[in-house]
């Protein structure tokens, strides 16, 4: 496995540079600053074993509120896309079988991230691709009284962003994903 240290500065420089940088995500800043945010490193590539630490990490989530939002790092065994995406369906299916839909929800991102029926050299891809696979826990009810607080369309901020990142271009977005990587 991949040094621990070097796949979390990784995933921060990630978030610093293009999630904050490019506000992909309006909330993220403050829960940064806040160091609310939990980074774990999955500790196996079975997606029965990784599933099992996903679920840890829910209980967590129940167990330590001020927890606001966790990352479960994947840096092995899941680098091609479709294979992570069943990976995702799976992680959907036990936030709904253990009674936590509606408390939580997973958010995907991937190195390779595709949206469907999107070229592999579509710029829009880069606002979901991130230096490792991982599954994202975000509390529902924080995202509603974040949204609460919101002044813009929170429905636009996809749009908005995909927007943003083919204005750059495809050289811009990929050089800013590779600057912390």
């Amino acid at each position: 496995m991949q040094d621990t240290e070097n796949i979390l500065t990784a995933t921060r420089n990630w978030i610093n540079n293009v999630v904050i940088g490019c506000n992909f995500c309006p909330f993220a800043a403050r829960e940064i600053r806040r160091n609310s945010v939990h980074f774990e490193l999955a500790s196996a590539t079975d997606p029965d074993q990784v599933l099992e630490q996903y679920h840890q990490l829910l209980q967590k989530l129940d167990e330590h509120p001020a927890i606001e939002t966790a990352f479960l790092i994947l840096p092995e065994g899941f680098g091609d896309f479709m294979h992570y995406l069943d990976l995702v369906e799976m992680a959907e299916e036990l936030i709904e079988e253990e009674d936590y839909e509606g408390i939580y929800q997973v958010a995907s991102f991937h190195p390779a991230y595709l949206f469907a029926g999107s070229d592999t050299q579509d710029p829009a891809n880069y606002t979901n691709r991130s230096p490792y696979p991982m599954l994202h826990l975000l509390r529902e009810e924080s995202i509603e009284k974040a949204l609460e607080h919101y002044s813009g369309d929170p429905d636009e901020i996809p749009e908005r962003n995909i927007r943003f990142a083919r204005e750059k271009g495809l050289a811009y977005m990929k050089s800013l994903f590779n600057s912390g990587i």
